[in-house]
C-alpha cells in the first residue's frame, strides 16, 4: 500500500525493484517480511506498508476492464442473496472479477462460482487471474453467450447474478439453472432505468416474486479522537485572565510615557546657554517659558489625572506615578481556575466527508419459490345442475320454464 487511496498488487520475484514517487525498493528485501510491515524506501524519500492480498484490497487495485462493483454493492448482493460457506453462485458478466473474488471468499472450498463472460480476452484474462490467485477449483469460467445459448449447469445454483446488458434475456435460462427443491433469488446489475423495467417485465413472467430494486450510495465518515471542549466556566475565567493581563499592560504604558516625558523635561533644564551676555534674557525667557509649561502641565496632568483617575492615584512626581503604576498592576488579581470534577479528556468526533459516491447502477432482486409450495391449479369439471320433479306434485310453470335457463349458465 502506497497511501490510504493508492494500493499497487506486487507479485515479490528476486531481483526485480519497485520504483515510485515514494522510493525505490528491492523485491528481496521484502521476502520475510511480516504482513502489516511499514517498509522504508532506501533513497529515504518514503515508505510502504505490506499488506495481505484481500478481494476487498484487489477490488481496489485490480487493473479495470470494464465498469467493477465495489464493496457496498458487493456486501448488499452478497447478503441479499444469502451467500454464504458452501453455496452454488452463477455469475454472467465476469468483466474485471472484482464480485467473483469476494464471492469465491465467501463460499469456500465448499461452494462453487459458475462465471461466464462473453468478451474472449476478457475471459482469458480472468481466467489467468484466477488460476495466479489460487482459484481454479473454486471458480469455473467459461466463454459463452448466456443469452443466447443459456447456462451450462440445470437444477443446481442457489442463486444468479446477472451483469449483462440485457440481463432480460437471460431470466429464463436462469429460472432453469435455480434449484426447484428450495427457495431461490436472482440479481440484476443494470446502468439504466429503462433495462430495469425490461427486467421487471421479464421477472414477472418468468414467475418471480418479492421483485425489488435498490440504489447502494456510500457516505464515509472520518472518526477522529480530540482533546475534549472545555467547560464555559473554564472559557469564561480564561477571558478575565486575559482582560486583566491587557489592563495591566496598559498601565504600564502609560507609567513608562510619564517617566519618559520627565526625563525629557530634566534634559532640557540642564542645558545651559553659550553667551554669558545673553543669560539674563535667557534666563527670563526660561522663567517665562516655565511659568507657562508649569500652567500647562498643571492642567494636562489634571486631565490625564481625571481620565486614569480609575486607574492610577493622583501624584505630583513622575516617580510616584510609576510605583502607584505598578503597585495597581500587582493589585491586579488574576482570577484563578475553579477545580471541577474529572471530566473526560479526549472525545471521539465523526466528520463526513463532503463528497458521496455517486450512482453506480440498480440492483433489481427477485425470488423464486420452490414448486412445491406452488399451489397447483385445481380443474373445475362442469356440474350438470337437474330439476327433479316429483310425480305426486304437480310442476311449478315457472319452475319449469327457470330450469333450463340454469342449465345453459351452468354449461356456459
Amino acid at each position: 500500500m502506497l497511501t490510504r487511496d493508492v494500493v499497487q498488487p506486487l507479485l515479490i520475484t528476486p531481483g526485480k525493484e519497485l520504483n515510485s514517487k515514494f522510493g525505490y525498493y528491492r523485491h528481496s528485501d521484502l521476502i520475510g517480511v511480516p504482513y502489516g510491515s511499514k517498509i522504508g524506501s532506501r533513497n529515504g524519500k518514503g515508505f510502504i506498508h505490506l499488506l495481505r492480498p484481500t478481494p476487498e484490497l484487489w477490488t481496489l487495485a485490480l487493473p479495470h476492464r470494464t465498469q467493477i462493483l465495489y464493496l457496498a454493492d458487493i456486501a448488499f448482493i452478497t447478503s441479499w442473496l444469502n451467500i454464504k460457506p458452501g453455496s452454488r453462485v452463477i455469475e454472467a458478466g465476469t468483466g474485471s472479477a472484482s464480485f467473483s473474488h469476494s464471492v469465491a471468499r465467501t463460499v469456500g472450498p465448499s461452494g462453487h462460482l459458475w462465471s461466464y463472460e462473453f468478451h474472449e480476452a476478457r475471459a482469458k484474462k480472468a481466467k489467468e487471474e484466477f488460476a495466479d490467485h489460487g482459484l481454479d477449483d473454486t471458480i469455473t469460467l467459461t466463454h459463452r453467450n448466456v443469452c443466447k445459448d443459456g447456462f451450462t449447469v440445470e437444477d443446481t445454483v442457489d442463486s444468479v447474478f446477472l451483469d449483462l446488458p440485457a440481463p432480460w434475456e437471460a431470466v429464463d435460462h436462469a429460472k432453469k439453472a435455480l434449484r426447484k427443491d428450495r427457495t431461490t433469488r436472482i440479481c440484476c446489475f443494470s446502468p439504466c432505468m429503462e433495462q430495469v423495467l425490461r427486467t421487471v417485465s421479464a421477472l414477472n413472467e418468468a414467475g418471480f416474486t418479492e421483485i425489488t430494486m435498490y440504489e447502494t450510495l456510500i457516505r464515509p465518515h472520518q472518526v477522529d479522537v480530540v482533546p475534549a471542549l472545555p467547560t464555559i466556566d473554564t472559557i469564561s475565567t480564561q477571558l478575565k485572565q486575559s482582560e486583566a493581563r491587557r489592563e495591566a499592560k496598559r498601565l504600564r504604558q502609560i507609567a513608562n510615557s510619564r517617566q519618559a516625558r520627565g526625563e525629557k523635561r530634566k534634559r532640557e533644564v540642564k542645558v545651559e546657554p553659550a553667551d554669558p551676555a545673553m543669560e539674563v534674557d535667557t534666563t527670563q525667557q526660561d522663567d517665562t517659558e516655565a511659568e507657562s509649561g508649569a500652567a500647562k502641565k498643571i492642567k494636562t496632568e489634571e486631565d490625564t489625572d481625571v481620565h486614569s483617575s480609575e486607574h492610577v492615584p493622583a501624584s505630583s512626581s513622575t516617580g510616584t506615578a510609576v510605583e502607584d503604576v505598578s503597585e495597581t498592576t500587582e493589585q491586579a488579581v488574576v482570577p484563578e481556575l475553579k477545580t471541577e470534577p474529572a471530566a473526560p479528556t479526549k472525545v471521539s468526533l465523526s466528520k463526513a466527508f463532503p463528497e458521496v459516491r455517486g450512482h453506480t447502477s440498480y440492483l433489481t432482486f427477485a425470488v423464486l419459490l420452490p414448486q412445491s409450495s406452488i399451489p397447483a391449479p385445481q380443474e373445475t369439471e362442469p356440474v350438470d345442475e337437474e330439476v327433479v320433479v316429483s310425480a305426486e306434485s304437480t310442476p311449478n310453470p315457472v319452475q319449469a320454464t327457470a330450469a333450463p335457463d340454469a342449465v345453459v349458465s351452468a354449461e356456459t
